[in-house]
């Protein structure tokens, strides 16, 4: 038998199903640093990747967001950036309440550690955008593909 906790769960699961794959689209796109590629070409990103879940219940709409990317070596130097373009495309464009995480894939990085802890830190992320020169690098990577 159905149940009205059956159809709200179904819903929800929806729903969340829905915000993941809105997050995908908003990052999949974002550009290599250093090369013309996507980040979803080159698997920094990925749809397994993004993670949605409620943060307060069911009823209520605010969801806690995670994105798990792989940088393409270990000693990416650019990864942190990379997480700041996917905070900024986030930020930016997600009409939703929400809270973001970011994260590097456990051991994809000699520093994943460090590296997550910097683009979760909003203090951090803030000085950094006053940067003109990383804000311009960042501007770079979210500009459309032409």
């Amino acid at each position: 038998m159905i149940t009205a906790e059956g159809v709200s769960s179904v819903r929800d699961d929806f729903k969340r199903e829905e915000i993941a794959l809105e997050v995908y689209d908003l990052i999949k796109d974002i550009k290599d640093p250093e090369r013309p590629d996507t980040l979803e070409d080159l698997s920094v990103v990925y749809e397994d990747g993004v993670k949605v879940e409620n943060l307060t219940g069911l009823c209520d709409e605010r969801y806690k967001i995670s994105v798990i990317f792989t940088p393409t070596v270990a000693h990416c130097h650019l990864a942190t950036l990379i997480g700041l373009c996917i905070r900024v495309r986030l930020q930016e464009e997600l009409p939703h309440s929400y809270k973001l995480s970011i994260y590097l894939k456990e051991g994809s990085h000699d520093t994943a550690t460090e590296v997550s802890k910097q683009i979760n830190d909003k203090e951090r992320v803030s000085a950094a955008l006053e940067n003109p020169s990383l804000r311009e690098l960042v501007t770079e990577c979210l500009a459309p593909r032409l």
